[in-house]
C-alpha cells in the first residue's frame, strides 16, 4: 500500500470517509480541505451499472459547463470547405485548415485540447488515429466534435465543454471546474455533467447506473457523494 503524506492524512481527518453527502455538502468540505499552493483541478468520479465489453452499453458524450472548466482551451478545426473555415476562424479557432492541418499531425503535432472536423473531412482525418487515439483527439458525432456547425462546436468548447468516456472498468472521470470556484459554480457543473451522464445512459443497462460518486482535487481524497444525486433533473 502507498504511503500517505501528511497533508492526504490531515485531508481525511476533516470528513467521514463512509458517508454519502449533499453534493452541496460535498463541495463545501472539499473547500475547506487543507490546500496547497496551486489552483486544483475539482474531477467527479463515477462507477457505472453497465458492461463496457458490451457495444450496445458503451457511454460516452460530451457537455458545456454552464460555469466554464477555468482552463484556456486549444482548439483545431480541420474542414474541407472555405465557409466552415471561415466560422471556425470567426468564433475563435486557434488553428484552422485541412491538408495543412492534416500534414501537420501526420507528422506528430498534438499540442493542442480539441480537434473538430467536417463530416466530409473524416475520410482523411481517421487515418490519423494513430496520432490521435491515444491522446483522446479523435472527432466523434458523439461528442459534437464531427460537425457541420463548426462554429457552434468552437464556442462551445472554448466556454467549457468536457467530453466524458467510460473505461474498460465502467469508470468515468470528468473535471468540472478549478478548487477556486465558488461552491455554488461548480455545484452548477457537477450537476450539468449527472445529468448528461444519466442521458447518455444505455437503453439495454439494468439495475443501479450510478453505482458510485466521488468528488475530489488534485491533491485530496475523493469525498464520497450520494448516488441518487442529480438522477431527478
Amino acid at each position: 500500500m502507498a504511503k500517505r503524506s501528511k497533508l492526504y492524512k490531515a485531508q481525511l481527518e476533516k470528513y467521514d470517509k463512509l458517508k454519502l453527502y449533499p453534493l452541496a455538502e460535498a463541495v463545501k468540505l472539499l473547500k475547506e480541505l487543507p490546500a496547497v499552493k496551486f489552483d486544483q483541478t475539482v474531477e467527479l468520479s463515477f462507477k457505472l451499472g453497465v458492461d463496457p465489453k458490451q457495444t450496445d452499453q458503451t457511454v460516452r458524450g460530451a457537455v458545456p459547463l454552464p460555469r466554464g472548466t477555468g482552463k484556456k482551451v486549444t482548439i483545431v478545426v480541420i474542414a474541407d470547405d472555405e465557409k466552415p473555415r471561415l466560422e471556425a476562424q470567426e468564433a475563435g479557432a486557434d488553428f484552422v485548415g485541412y491538408d495543412d492541418i492534416i500534414a501537420k499531425i501526420k507528422g506528430g503535432w498534438t499540442d493542442f485540447d480539441v480537434l473538430i472536423a467536417t463530416p466530409s473531412a473524416m475520410s482523411q482525418v481517421r487515418p490519423l488515429g494513430r496520432q490521435l487515439g491515444p491522446k483522446g483527439l479523435m472527432p466523434n458525432p458523439k461528442t459534437g466534435t464531427v460537425t457541420d456547425k463548426v462554429g457552434n462546436a468552437v464556442k462551445e468548447a472554448k466556454a467549457g465543454r468536457v467530453e466524458f468516456r467510460a473505461d474498460k472498468g465502467a469508470c468515468v472521470q470528468v473535471p468540472v471546474g478549478k478548487l477556486s470556484f465558488d461552491a455554488d459554480a461548480l455545484c452548477e457543473n457537477a450537476l450539468a455533467v449527472v445529468k448528461a451522464l444519466y442521458k447518455a445512459k444505455p437503453a439495454s443497462a439494468k439495475g443501479v447506473y450510478i453505482q458510485s460518486f466521488t468528488v475530489s482535487a488534485t491533491m485530496t481524497p475523493g469525498i464520497k457523494v450520494d448516488p441518487r444525486e442529480g438522477s431527478k433533473e
